[in-house]
């Protein structure tokens, strides 16, 4: 990672969630800033899964709702993602919205597939009609938005119905595969979802694209929602205007599974 100008201080750590951060400081005025990071990553293709082999969802509700057994560390972490976050409120809305997806009795690895295809279908991707502050009830009004939205609002009928889902941020493939189609979100960071889906763990969905997470998707950090996982924020003291840029690059460098960002 290079920055410029660079900074008075600088410090790495771990978030929350187990994000990896680095913390600048810089203590003189300045009129640009600029950070560039390079990194080579090995992407490996996810296990490929069955609708049968998952729990019923109402199962895996159940299992994710307080009681008065201690729960096991993997369900508890997986509780942290069922609760009402700042940018997804919990809203009979949704529940309503994605009552098709999940009849009674069905896996719930195939009703997040169903949940998916239906935001993929029925959203438009319009680059501009929203912001972070745009209300999720908007989104779902309009069916408009840009990748956040697709994964906030699918987060948000999952979580109503007492389901766990955590919000992924990262890159996709900047030039797709021989043979494949050029995924919606590239050139810029890109955002979709991860499910827990026992006893499979957490499996991710795409809705901005209508597919799983596969060897294009490289993941960099997850949370609650947006508001965790910004690439980049912080705190600017002083007067005037800014204007944030940003560009990214993901391609093969060695082979088909190390790409560089």
């Amino acid at each position: 990672m290079s920055i410029e100008p660079p900074p008075s201080l600088r410090t790495q750590g771990v978030d929350a969630f187990g994000n990896p951060t680095t913390r600048l400081e810089f203590d003189r005025p300045h009129q640009q800033l600029q950070v560039a990071s390079m990194l080579e990553v090995e992407v490996r293709q996810r296990s490929v899964t069955v609708h049968a082999s998952s729990d019923r969802w109402e199962h895996t509700r159940n299992q994710l709702t307080y009681g008065a057994r201690a729960p096991k560390p993997e369900k508890l972490d997986a509780c942290r993602y069922r609760n009402e976050s700042p940018h997804v409120r919990i809203k009979q809305a949704f529940n309503d919205y994605s009552l098709d997806c999940f009849p009674a009795r069905r896996p719930i690895l195939s009703a997040a597939d169903a949940l998916m295809l239906k935001l993929f279908k029925e959203m438009s991707y319009v680059p501009g009609a929203t912001g972070i502050s745009t209300p999720l009830l908007e989104v779902l009004k309009t069916k408009r938005g840009v990748c956040q939205d697709y994964a906030h609002l699918m987060i948000a009928c999952l979580r109503s119905r007492g389901l766990a889902a955590r919000y992924v941020s990262g890159y996709l493939r900047t030039v797709p595969r021989p043979g494949a189609e050029r995924l919606i979100g590239a050139d810029a960071s890109h955002a979709w979802v991860a499910v827990y889906c026992p006893p499979l763990g957490w499996v991710e969905f795409d809705p901005t694209n209508g597919v799983r997470a596969g060897l294009d998707h490289i993941a960099l950090a997850w949370g609650r929602d947006f508001g965790d996982v910004s690439p980049l924020r912080g705190v600017i003291v002083g007067g005037g205007q800014h204007k944030l840029s940003v560009s990214v690059v993901v391609e093969p460098r060695m082979s088909e599974h190390a790409l560089t960002t």
